[in-house]
């Protein structure tokens, strides 16, 4: 008799046991979604950012070109950035024409007016 609730003791233990870790790792997994949350959030606020100063720059890049009539160069050249090439002028540029004409930003490089310049 004394063997039976020796084991059903050391089952209760088990359990027991078993319970407090599955506990522990559902705390864990709440505080990794948290984290993992956090993380998404931040990054999708930081690619938005991206997108607004992007769009401001592309305007600001179309407006030289386009309304004062200078070639991608000399805009560049007004920018007083070293790192702000002709291609990545043109995606800027090209971002804006997308968004102002309501699409994707993939249209023609003929279209956009001053933009074929770039």
């Amino acid at each position: 008799m004394a063997k039976q609730t020796v084991r059903q003791q050391a089952r209760v233990r088990a359990r027991q046991a078993r319970a407090k870790v599955r506990q522990e790792q559902a705390k864990r997994d709440r505080r990794l979604a948290k984290w993992g949350e956090q993380v998404a959030v931040a990054l999708a606020e930081r690619d938005a950012a991206v997108v607004d100063y992007e769009q401001r720059a592309g305007r600001a890049l179309r407006s030289l070109i386009e309304q004062e009539g200078l070639s991608t160069q000399e805009a560049l050249g007004w920018c007083g950035t070293d790192t702000l090439s002709g291609r990545e002028a043109y995606r800027l540029i090209r971002g804006v024409v997308g968004e102002d004409e309501g699409g994707s930003g993939d249209e023609d490089q003929g279209q956009g007016g001053g933009t074929a310049r770039c």
